[in-house]
């Protein structure tokens, strides 16, 4: 039975742990605004060219065009974070699944993590070309390229969590009649969730930016084609716009699994992985 003064201490480990992550995203969305202000003025970049926080706001909230501007924008930026879900989600789940049997088939991982590293090593820029040649230019390609983005710091993540668990509990589970399976399920997974969360705060601007590869060179939409058409036209108001909503949404989906994360090791006394 949990006592009241244990759960007025895990009370209050939550909300020091909430606080602190929302500090945090204030100070990293106000040192970005500050580093964009910055970087225009000490690079001397023309006017035409480099546009600031203030252009931005006035290119979606001010002026005749303001709600069309802000209609296009996150337009394509839902098609963006479509996108980016997609990659997410068949990247995690690779890395899951990925992680799981090399617990269960030891052999697996030595030979399946060296063609990983491969991949990893290689940009994805240049392997591209083949993937649209052999998925196309839909949602399949999409796939594919968050999925690379996202799966191999995920999976190396998960693994390392995975392993971390005590000797002790292993053996305790073997005592009793437990197998591999057993020692996933009742063992490792719940003492993994702290790299869990670590490889999916990792994995959200991965998913994020695979999106916008995948958009720029294969399907033609959302943020990744619009940014690319925009400077082509020299629109450089949208260019601008664009890519801050783009960040920002990034950084704040990162804060926001940092602040549940944060929130949830708290309640159940984990410590945090470091990613």
């Amino acid at each position: 039975m949990v006592t009241a003064p244990a759960r007025r201490r895990g009370t209050s480990s939550v909300l020091r742990a909430t606080g602190s992550s929302l500090l945090t995203a204030v100070l990293a969305l106000g040192s970005l605004i500050i580093v964009w202000m910055a970087a225009i003025w000490l690079l001397r970049v023309p006017p035409f060219v480099g546009k600031g926080p203030v252009d931005v706001w006035r290119y979606l909230f001010m002026g005749a065009e303001a709600e069309a501007n802000r209609a296009y924008v996150f337009g394509e930026l839902g098609q963006t974070l479509l996108d980016a879900s997609i990659g997410f989600s068949t990247g995690m789940g690779a890395a899951l699944l990925l992680a799981a049997l090399f617990l269960l088939v030891r052999p697996l991982e030595h030979a399946i993590m060296p063609l990983a590293l491969l991949v990893q090593s290689m940009p994805l820029i240049a392997i591209a070309p083949l993937i649209i040649l052999i998925f196309g230019r839909e949602t399949a390609t999409v796939a594919v390229m968050g999925g690379l983005v996202v799966v191999f710091p995920a999976l190396v993540t998960i693994v390392f969590g995975l392993r971390s668990v005590s000797p002790y509990m292993v053996e305790l589970v073997s005592v009793y009649g437990g197998g591999s399976r057993a020692t996933l399920l009742r063992v490792a997974l719940p003492s993994s969730v702290p790299a869990l969360f670590s490889a999916v705060r990792i994995a959200v601007p991965g998913a994020i930016t695979g999106a916008l590869i995948a958009e720029w060179l294969a399907t033609g939409q959302g943020v990744g084609r619009a940014i690319v058409a925009a400077v082509a036209q020299a629109k450089m108001s949208e260019v601008w716009a664009l890519a801050a909503v783009v960040t920002i949404v990034s950084i704040s989906l990162y804060m926001v699994v940092n602040l549940i994360e944060s929130a949830v090791l708290a309640r159940f006394g984990f410590r945090r992985a470091e990613a």
